[in-house]
């Protein structure tokens, strides 16, 4: 009896002290973290670890697979039941959710996703309102697929045409990126998920993107590099940010401290906590000192490496506290601890109507001479020639690509849309098109990675047969296709050029149907910018159609009828030629093949640095100031209709805290449409150089009947007027004359008014940091 006693009153005990630990939610967090061990805290800290079929573990074993709670996330984080504390579930990506469609080999219940238009075509809407919808969707299926936090979106800045991830990104421009991620962000968590926006920070390229140091000014990385993040910060607040891999002058981004902590939370009050890129760093304890607070996908190496650090006094227990503290005030708003019973099946037929009307908001009407678009009326015979015509590229390669359930061609969207295509030349490029893909069988995600499956070879347009279809179809269209993605960079040859059959095509084209006295239109079906000058005077129109996600082909055909008027602007210039972009010279860098070590996934890794000496002159900035012409300038876009802007307006002729700037659009044309107004200003640089003009806000009219007008207003603070003063480390509104500009594009200014700034004002003060060890020979006006 006695031992039974015993027995039961320790059983009371060890229920009565279970009962007495904290819980996440029922305790304050700060008791949470001190009931918590030292391994528990380096656990939830470092991921729960990183699988993909076939392959063999980085860097030794890691922690637990990414199929535990949805396959084929990006990962997870370590749980703690004994306090309360749930994994949550990260996923890419930026054009949708990517998780595995079918599991288990069951086809029977799949899990596909919307693959939405790309971000550059998002940014190219330069409607916050449309992008906040289509954020609203896109959360609605991270929450309803059991997702908590999307690692998305993605904002780095297109610093040159052939970045591998520009089609993720939004703009050359800051101010259009943090605009259009924040209201992303707030259009996905409204659905109580989170996001990440990534990759903070001078991530512009992928060529060694492990490796490469980037070397910046202090400007030129506050004005152009960090800009977006900070507006989108301070817009959206995102629940995550995620660090970088490459290094800002000499130190990686997830264990600079001045990064992620001194600017990111305390110039900038950011709430949220900060995790790294795929194994991205070197050195878990300097990342736990800088305020890198989850280290994904996690490895026991990470965890083990920061015990010992703890335990051997080189790392404070004090740090781990508060980046734990920062993992659960997030986690505490997850669906994850809220215990959210997830559907698996949300309204992807909903999402879809609105993945095709954004797509066609952000397709841009680049060229259209003698009024050769819209097409002609239902049952116009049309020509349809390119491999892309038929097999439409929805979105980009590697993280940013999404398993959608299928994709909407441009021949399928042309048809539906109640024109007819010619037969025999859709069999011809269908046949070949099967025929080459045999000969490449589709691919695992991770060996596509390591290894892309080239493009299919351009069926070469025969000069005898495109004459055969200048006689009988009434209109030609080319399709031209490019994709790239993460893991390398684009190339010039093939890719921003159009190659040698690509030209042939065109020209053979473009002789015959011209001689019949038809038009020919070619539409670019590209994730980036390529090379329009040596083959745009031949053809008629040009729509830039981007990469339009899984119902591109029916938003193509959308615009091409004219049942939408195309109202899309360029987020992004097109050089007339690649020598004048201002990063030519200096893309991608130099490499030290001598310093190579094998890195992530068994890749070889090579040192390498970049410098920017472009300085703060990127994109519209540099063509604008230094008077380069480009083929196509920032903002540009035509439409089937025409606007005038009239009476701008300033509330004051001084500034006094704030000017309100108003001008009327009205649509003077025929049919109905939408104009993007943009606001560039023009300032005194006396201390400061600057560019000709900077875009500083934007905004979509409503769509306007022919003869309506709209009043459109933007405010000016003096915060918006600033520029970044190295010297003083402060940003600086000049005092002086300056110019307002309403335009159409950075080139088409249509009203201007002045104020003045009676003195200097000094915006914002910042802490002196991340200066570069080097001197930089940065371009100068």
């Amino acid at each position: 009896m006695k031992r039974i006693y015993c027995l039961f009153i320790s059983v009371h005990l060890l229920g009565a002290a279970s009962a007495q630990l904290p819980k996440l939610g029922k305790s304050p967090v700060k008791e949470i973290v001190a009931a918590m061990t030292l391994e528990e805290k380096a656990k939830l800290l470092t991921g729960n670890g990183f699988k993909m079929p076939g392959m063999k573990p980085p860097g030794g074993p890691v922690v637990g697979t990414t199929q535990d709670k949805v396959p084929g996330a990006a990962g997870t984080t370590f749980a703690i039941p004994r306090l309360g504390i749930p994994s949550i579930v990260v996923a890419d990506g930026p054009a949708g959710v990517r998780i595995d469609p079918v599991r288990n080999g069951d086809s029977s219940k799949t899990f596909y996703a919307t693959a939405w238009p790309i971000g550059t075509l998002l940014a190219s809407s330069w409607d916050t309102a449309l992008v906040r919808n289509v954020g609203v969707a896109f959360g609605s299926e991270v929450h309803e697929y059991g997702v908590d936090i999307l690692l998305a979106p993605a904002l780095n800045i297109h610093r040159n045409p052939q970045g591998g991830r520009n089609f993720e990104y939004y703009s050359e421009d800051p101010v259009v990126a943090g605009n259009i991620t924040a209201a992303m962000v707030n259009g996905i968590e409204s659905n109580g998920v989170g996001t990440s926006i990534k990759h903070f920070a001078a991530n512009n390229q992928e060529t060694n993107r492990n490796t490469v140091n980037t070397i910046l000014s202090e400007r030129a990385l506050r004005e152009i590099y960090l800009k977006g993040f900070q507006i989108a910060v301070k817009k959206s607040q995102p629940w995550t940010v995620m660090s970088s891999y490459n290094l800002i002058n000499g130190t990686y981004t997830s264990q600079e401290y001045d990064l992620l902590t001194t600017i990111l939370r305390k110039e900038w009050g950011f709430k949220g906590f900060v995790m790294t890129d795929w194994f991205g760093g070197k050195d878990p304890v300097a990342q736990m000192k800088a305020g890198n607070d989850l280290l994904m996908p996690g490895t026991t190496q990470q965890s083990q490496a920061i015990i010992s650090a703890v335990q051997h006094d080189s790392l404070d227990v004090k740090v781990l506290d508060e980046n734990v503290e920062r993992m659960l005030n997030v986690i505490l708003e997850s669906p994850a601890f809220k215990g959210y019973k997830f559907s698996d099946k949300p309204d992807l037929a909903k999402d879809a109507a609105l993945s095709r009307t954004a797509a066609a908001e952000g397709m841009i009407l680049l060229q259209n001479k003698s009024n050769a678009l819209p097409l002609g009326s239902k049952g116009t015979v049309v020509a349809l020639f390119g491999n892309n015509g038929y097999d439409l590229i929805a979105g980009g390669t590697g993280s940013g690509d999404v398993n959608k359930a299928y994709t909407v061609s441009l021949a399928q969207g042309l048809t539906s849309a109640g024109f007819k295509l010619d037969a025999a030349l859709q069999n011809t490029y269908t046949n070949y098109l099967k025929e080459e893909k045999i000969k490449h069988p589709k691919k695992g995600f991770f060996e596509e990675f390591m290894h892309p499956t080239p493009p299919i070879a351009e069926l070469v347009a025969e000069e005898k047969m495109v004459t055969q279809k200048a006689s009988s179809a009434s209109i030609a269209i080319i399709s031209i296709g490019r994709n790239a993605g993460e893991g390398s960079d684009r190339k010039l040859p093939g890719d921003y050029y159009l190659n040698d059959t690509e030209m042939v095509m065109i020209k053979t084209v473009a002789n015959a149907f011209h001689a019949q006295h038809k038009k020919v239109v070619v539409v670019l079906n590209t994730g980036g910018v390529v090379d329009v000058t040596r083959w745009r005077d031949a053809v008629d129109g040009i729509l830039m159609a981007w990469q339009p996600g899984l119902e591109g082909g029916n938003a193509i055909a959308d615009v091409l009828s004219g049942k939408v008027n195309p109202s899309g602007k360029l987020a992004t210039t097109f050089p007339a030629a690649y020598d004048d972009v201002p990063s030519a010279k200096s893309f991608p860098g130099k490499e030290f093949p001598e310093r190579a070590v094998t890195g992530m996934l068994g890749m070889r890794q090579v040192p390498a640095e970049v410098t920017y000496e472009d300085g703060i002159y990127v994109g519209y900035r540099y063509y604008n100031t230094f008077k380069v012409k480009p083929a196509y300038e920032f903002g540009f876009g035509l439409s089937y209709t025409n606007f005038a802007y009239s009476n701008l307006t300033l509330s004051s002729p001084v500034l006094n805290g704030s000017i309100t700037a108003k001008l009327t659009i009205t649509n003077t044309g025929k049919v109905a449409g939408k104009e993007v107004v943009q606001l560039y200003i023009s300032a005194p640089a006396v201390k400061l150089a600057k560019p000709a003009e900077e875009l500083k806000a934007f905004a979509k009219t409503a769509l306007l009947q022919p003869g309506k007008s709209q009043t459109v207003e933007f405010v000016i603070t003096a915060a918006d007027l600033a520029s970044f003063d190295t010297n003083s480390t402060s940003w600086v509104a000049e005092a002086g004359r300056y110019i307002v500009k309403a335009a159409a594009s950075s080139e088409d200014v249509k009203q201007q008014a002045t104020f003045e700034l009676a003195k200097d004002i000094v915006t914002e003060k910042c802490n002196k940091v991340l200066v570069p060890q080097v001197e930089i020979n940065e371009l100068k006006k």
